[in-house]
């Protein structure tokens, strides 16, 4: 599908964003808060799971889920005719 359809182009626009928005909030709210008890007994570089989820593990997730993001609107601009 070559066609330009801003309609069709918008909705997985923003089909890709809730669920990259979905992902990062069960790893920042979910690890970091929510399972912080069971994710404590865990421990990675010498710290606990939950705290290193809460400090450091978010931000990195978040910084792949940009690159993640970058590559999906790659493939949809493609798709769609939108790539120049």
């Amino acid at each position: 599908m070559t066609k330009k359809d801003p309609i069709a182009y918008w909705k997985a626009n923003i089909r890709y964003v809730l669920i990259l928005l979905a992902i990062w909030f069960v790893v920042s709210y979910g690890a970091g808060i929510i399972f912080k008890e069971e994710l404590d007994t865990i421990k990675m570089g010498g710290f606990k799971l939950g705290f290193w989820f809460a400090q450091q593990g978010s931000l990195y997730v978040f910084v792949i889920l940009i690159f993640v993001y970058v590559r999906l609107m790659n493939k949809l601009d493609k798709t769609y005719g939108y790539d120049e």
